[in-house]
C-alpha cells in the first residue's frame, strides 16, 4: 500500500471518528436540554417582566436544588434578604438562596415533582412541579398548597 492510500484511509478513519463524536454530542445535547438542569430566567406571571437568574442543579444523590444567582428586576436591590423566610434561610440574601429542595425525576415521562419551592418575597413554601416544554427552551413551574397554585413560565438562559 503506497503512502497516499494511507493518508487517505487516515484521513476517513478520523472523520469518521469526528462524525460519531460529533453526532453523539448533538444527540447528548438535545436530551439535556429535557431537563430542569440549568440557568433560566423567572417571568412574573402577573407582569411578564424578568424577574431572576435561577440556576438549577443536581445534589444530594439525584434531587434537584435551585438558587437565586441574580435579581434582575428593574427595582431591585441586591441586599434583598428574606425577612420572612424560616429556619435556615432566615433573614438570608435573596442572591444566593436556594429556593428549590428536593425535587425528582417522576419515572418515563419529562416531568419533575415531590419538591419544594419558596417565594422569597412572602417566605412562602409550595408544592413544585417542573415540567420542559419547547425542546427544553422553557420550563413549567407549577407551584402549590393543596389545590391552588399558579404556574410560571421560565426561559433556559443556559
Amino acid at each position: 500500500m503506497n503512502i497516499r492510500t494511507r493518508i487517505r484511509m487516515n484521513i476517513r478513519k478520523h472523520a469518521a471518528r469526528l462524525i460519531a463524536v460529533l453526532s453523539l454530542a448533538a444527540a447528548g445535547g438535545a436530551w439535556a436540554q429535557m431537563t430542569p438542569l440549568g440557568t433560566w430566567h423567572n417571568i412574573d406571571d402577573k407582569t411578564g417582566e424578568i424577574k431572576s437568574e435561577i440556576r438549577v442543579y443536581e445534589a444530594d444523590g439525584g434531587a434537584i436544588h435551585g438558587r437565586v444567582e441574580k435579581l434582575l428586576r428593574k427595582d431591585a436591590k441586591p441586599d434583598t434578604r428574606c425577612n420572612d423566610c424560616d429556619g435556615d434561610r432566615k433573614d438570608k440574601l435573596v442572591v444566593g438562596l436556594e429556593i428549590i429542595r428536593g425535587l425528582r425525576k417522576v419515572a418515563n415521562k419529562d416531568v419533575w415533582e415531590g419538591g419544594k419551592i419558596l417565594d422569597p418575597e412572602n417566605g412562602r413554601e409550595y408544592s413544585l412541579r417542573m415540567t420542559p416544554i419547547e425542546g427544553g427552551r422553557k420550563l413549567e413551574v407549577r407551584g402549590s398548597i393543596a389545590f391552588i397554585g399558579r404556574t410560571q413560565t421560565w426561559v433556559r438562559v443556559q
